[in-house]
């Protein structure tokens, strides 16, 4: 987990950075809600499918998007869990950027378009910058077509977290996110999740070959020095 604080300083930690910046012992369980402004960067489970296209009236192919899942419920490295139908999404709805590894201080990369939540996670169509007027942006898209990059994270504001109780922490799950403000999404290159590359989904839907992640090992340092 990555704390963003106000000066634009950052922690790095599980879940007990969170918690020590709240002031809430982890064996309180139950439900808290988060009265402070916190954000943060969580490297979150996602899928790449199969690139889209649409024909304009001229009949010619162009290119529409990435389909993308952005989070899911799936256990991370750093023993979290998103809850998916706890996303707040009407305000990124307003600005929905794609950024590089949540850099806030370089024009976004990308946008995401047909954003929707559902029990099994948040799903949107990452479009990315044409070449003729953002280079870097578009060659960022044609790192992900060629599968050289497949990660990505989220940026969000906390408003509500679950500490588990001894049952449910049986599985490693040490915090739950259950309601949470989308801020952005980030492409990266190093996921902290152990199903951040591409994966099977949805696959009944749209006929794709399940593609089954592989483990990478977080570099946190990594992520922190491109922020």
């Amino acid at each position: 987990m990555i704390l963003r604080m106000k000066n634009e300083s950052f922690k790095v930690d599980n879940s007990s950075v969170l918690l020590d910046y709240l002031g809430i012992k982890k064996d309180v369980s139950g439900i808290h809600t988060v009265k402070n402004d916190v954000q943060l960067i969580a490297c979150v489970p996602f899928a790449k499918e199969k690139r889209k296209e649409r024909k304009e009236e001229s009949g010619d192919c162009i290119d529409e998007g990435f389909a993308w899942t952005l989070s899911t419920f799936d256990l991370d490295r750093t023993g979290e869990r998103i809850d998916p139908m706890g996303w707040d999404i009407k305000r990124y709805m307003e600005n929905p950027i794609v950024e590089w590894s949540h850099r806030y201080d370089i024009p976004a990369i990308g946008k995401i378009e047909r954003l929707v939540v559902d029990n099994a996670g948040l799903h949107g169509l990452v479009v990315f910058n044409d070449k003729e007027y953002d280079p870097f942006g578009w060659s960022i898209g044609q790192r992900v077509k060629a599968g050289v990059i497949r990660a990505g994270s989220v940026g969000f504001r906390v408003m509500e977290i679950e500490i588990p109780d001894r049952e449910t922490a049986r599985d490693g799950t040490d915090l739950i996110f259950r309601k949470q403000e989308l801020l952005e999404f980030s492409i990266c290159n190093v996921p902290a999740n152990p199903f951040a590359l591409a994966k099977a989904m949805r696959n009944e839907e749209l006929g794709m070959r399940s593609e089954r992640s592989v483990n990478v090992n977080p570099v946190w340092d990594c992520l922190i020095n491109n922020l």
